[in-house]
């Protein structure tokens, strides 16, 4: 299979920017399929490090910056002009590529809608859905619950109107490759790494850190707006991350708001690490409760959670965690749903099951 990848203009597929979710699961991607045997061309910043047959650079650095300016480089404004601009020189560099029966895998949502209406014979994939704002006929999700989330939302908020689309799917995100694994030494700090924004949860991590008179370290871009308890490491490179997540007790994840994936959750588990979390939104998929780590509704939950972690088995931990998130086991779900699809230019629904 043949597919044309398109990433985002403000940030590169390097592991420079580890803190924008969906510019990793790009790479990740890229990688999978190539892995697999396919061929991948990439569409994207100057900048690459992702196995694919053809970078294809759509938007220069200077530009790229220019975008970015002052803000973080996870802020994006999909209306700024380079954005547009990089639209539009996609879908001039996929006019001298694209071959009948190509896929085109997006991950910007309304943003790279341009690029799918330029296509309008070739399947256009939203191949990594954990933000609001769909529109392609053929959508992967990282979660049920962000699935059923968006399913609510496109009806208007009448949950009883919502039906399912066969040619949907949910799967999830994965591990990179040789990063994860169990630490001989693991220290007695409790761990926070994300955004340093209220709706993550990180004030809760450091209230109940608090409270039970345990280090905390926090870890990603922003400025601790709240109490001040902790060790704030400011945004780390993938290996340290791996690292501080491979020797603490344990990681906080009290996302407040409906969390569609969670990423961080899945690479602490795949160290051996327990997780503590919010008890809904992805987690309730990913974090099984008593075995992965804990899921909490009250301070007094969190509190006995961070008591309890110190029990959990850490080898059940890691060896889940890859059993369930390598990417040689997510590459294969990409592969058969995308088999899935290619029968639409076949019998379709009617297609029959392969010997």
């Amino acid at each position: 299979m043949r597919f044309h990848v398109v990433s985002l203009p403000h940030t590169n597929t390097t592991a420079d920017f580890p803190s924008c979710a969906f510019t990793q699961k790009v790479v990740r991607f890229a990688k999978m399929m190539m892995d697999l045997g396919h061929e991948v061309f990439l569409y994207a910043g100057e900048q690459n490090e992702a196995p694919c047959t053809e970078h294809v650079p759509c938007i220069s650095e200077r530009r790229r910056a220019e975008m970015v300016g002052l803000k973080h480089y996870t802020e994006a404004d999909w209306s700024h002009p380079h954005w547009r601009g990089f639209c539009a020189n996609v879908i001039g560099q996929m006019h001298e590529r694209i071959e009948p029966q190509d896929f085109i895998c997006l991950i910007g949502g309304h943003a790279h809608k341009p690029v799918a209406d330029a296509f309008p014979k070739h399947i256009s994939v939203e191949f990594g859905i954990g933000y609001a704002g769909t529109f392609a006929m053929y959508r992967v999700f990282e979660s049920y619950a962000w699935m059923h989330t968006v399913y609510g939302a496109q009806t208007g908020g009448n949950a009883g109107a919502a039906d399912g689309q066969w040619y949907d799917a949910v799967i999830p995100n994965q591990i990179e490759d040789g990063l994860y694994d169990l630490s001989r030494e693991r220290g007695d700090y409790a761990l926070y790494v994300g955004r340093l924004i209220d709706r993550k949860g990180y004030r809760i991590a450091q209230e109940v850190c608090q409270a039970k008179g345990i280090e905390l370290i926090l870890a990603g871009p922003g400025r601790d707006r709240g109490n001040g308890y902790g060790r704030f490491v400011g945004e780390v490179g993938a290996k340290d991350r791996a690292t501080l997540m491979a020797g603490a007790a344990c990681l906080f994840a009290p996302t407040v708001y409906v969390e569609p994936f969670g990423t961080v959750t899945i690479e602490a588990m795949a160290c051996g690490t327990p997780v503590i979390c919010s008890d809904w939104g992805a987690f309730t998929e990913t974090v099984e409760q008593g075995v992965h780590g804990f899921r909490c509704r009250s301070f007094a939950e969190f509190c006995a959670a961070l008591d309890r972690v110190g029990s959990l088995d850490h080898r059940r931990i890691r060896d889940d965690a890859h059993r369930r998130f390598s990417m040689a086991t997510v590459g294969r779900q990409y592969e058969d749903y995308f088999r899935r699809l290619s029968s639409l230019w076949g019998k379709g629904w009617y297609e029959e099951a392969a010997a």
